[in-house]
């Protein structure tokens, strides 16, 4: 077997076995495939594409190219849940102390931002002192004291991924459904998962821009479960619009804060709702979702939750201060209020210019190796569907650097449409799939 059979036979349409696609896994993790070798066969996959079976089989292969988190010991069903990314995405912040105070373990390795879709490890590391790079022995050990732990990824969970994903960018390769969905599902499988809940963002600040596509890539992500034995449920999630109001570290976990304690916008509701009615339901602990509903509901009005927050950052060496007190958290330099420009309603939003804009203020990454500052970003006062008056705040900037500030003003207005039409809000839940 060599790489330049698998090569042309993908080049011809054919479809690879297990055992060239293994092949072609392993050398190009060990380095005995070249990059334009690996390039050529994922020029030919984007542009022929791939079965069900190969793409199931290119995820185990990207899956067990590295370390492979056993959860084995917090039982045999352990369910987790991932995004597929947005802007003002702090849902699993508030999402998974829910969880773990109704008794479903949460072990959740997550990762940090680049480009205009943040991190929930950046978020976590705001908070001081909180640990995000503990040992795997810590994370299990956590999950057994107080049913819940999150933490960055410390292990080299699947390397190939890491590695193809990085030439996909470098060739233009990023956009297909069947790469797209064997990165996630190979992450998420070496990360431990018996049962997955993705949530599907859709929309202009999200990847997947049109309803179609995402249904697309759902389905292919629910095959690959079926084939490697992984129950999974898919939640299409809006993505037109920036999730609740804040975009930036300290902002976000403010707003975690406030949510827990039952100060929940509406749209973050809808989200932590559904997708965590679904992980109820995979972990076998309520088959009807709306009863899953109310239980999270209970769960926040009655504080369980919102102790389960403080005893998570408590339990990995963070100051609880910060949040039952989130005016410890220190403001920005400048706090700039964008007033708008006319009398109407909200028609449109450009979320991914929002996440671009409160990225180049520097709460996001654009290379790796970007310092993140955590004072900066944006509070989004108004949304779709919005009544807003001449000279009523749109949008209030959070900035260190004056140079940065004058060019988010200059930027801003330009992100919202008024109409002086009535607007329905937005459809926030826009599919589940099974």
């Amino acid at each position: 077997m060599n790489i330049l059979d698998i090569i042309a036979k993908k080049r011809d349409k054919k479809e690879l076995s297990k055992e060239e696609i293994d092949f072609f896994i392993e050398g190009y993790t060990n380095g005995t495939v070249t990059d334009y070798q690996a390039a050529a066969l994922i020029m030919a996959i984007y542009l022929n594409g791939m079965t069900n079976k190969e793409i199931t089989n290119l995820t185990l292969a990207m899956a067990y190219s590295g370390e492979v988190l056993d959860l084995s010991k917090l039982g045999e069903i352990v369910v987790d849940k991932h995004s597929t990314g947005g802007i003002g995405d702090k849902i699993t912040l508030i999402l998974m102390p829910i969880i773990s105070a109704l008794g479903v373990p949460v072990a959740k390795m997550s990762g940090r931002g680049l480009g205009f879709t943040g991190g929930t490890v950046d978020k976590l590391e705001s908070i001081p002192g909180y640990n995000t790079q503990i040992t795997v022995d810590e994370f299990i050990e956590n999950v057994q004291k107080i049913g819940i732990s999150l933490m960055g990824q410390t292990l080299n969970l699947a390397p190939a991924d890491k590695k193809i994903y990085a030439l996909r960018d470098s060739i233009s390769c990023v956009e297909n459904i069947s790469l797209i969905a064997s990165s996630i599902m190979s992450k998420k499988i070496a990360a431990g998962a018996t049962k997955i809940v993705l949530e599907v963002t859709v929309g202009n600040g999200a990847f997947m821009k049109n309803i179609e596509d995402a249904k697309k890539l759902s389905e292919t992500m629910i095959n690959i479960g079926k084939l490697a034995g992984k129950e999974t449920v898919c939640i299409l999630t809006n993505m037109d619009e920036p999730l609740g109001y804040s975009i930036g570290n300290n902002l976000e976990v403010i707003e975690a804060a406030e949510a827990l304690q039952g100060d929940m916008e509406e749209d973050v509701k809808q989200v932590v709702l559904e997708l965590g009615s679904y992980m109820i339901k995979l972990a076998g602990k309520g088959d009807n979702i709306e009863e899953n509903k109310k239980k999270m509901i209970e769960c926040i009005d009655n504080g369980s939750a919102y102790m389960k927050f403080l005893e998570l950052i408590e339990n990995q060496g963070g100051d609880v201060s910060y949040i039952n007190d989130v005016s410890k958290f220190e403001n920005a330099k400048y706090v700039y209020p964008i007033l708008s420009e006319k009398t109407g309603f909200v028609k449109n939003v450009k979320a991914e210019k929002l996440g671009k804009i409160s990225c180049e203020l520097g709460a996001g990454r654009v290379k790796k190796e970007d310092i993140i500052d955590n004072q900066v970003g944006l509070i989004i006062n108004k949304k779709i569907g919005d009544k807003i008056e001449k000279d009523e705040i749109i949008a209030i900037i959070h900035a260190n650097d004056e140079l940065k500030l004058k060019k988010a003003v200059e930027e801003i207005m330009d992100c919202f449409e008024i109409c002086e039409e009535f607007v329905e809000k937005p459809q926030v839940i826009l599919g589940i799939v099974e």
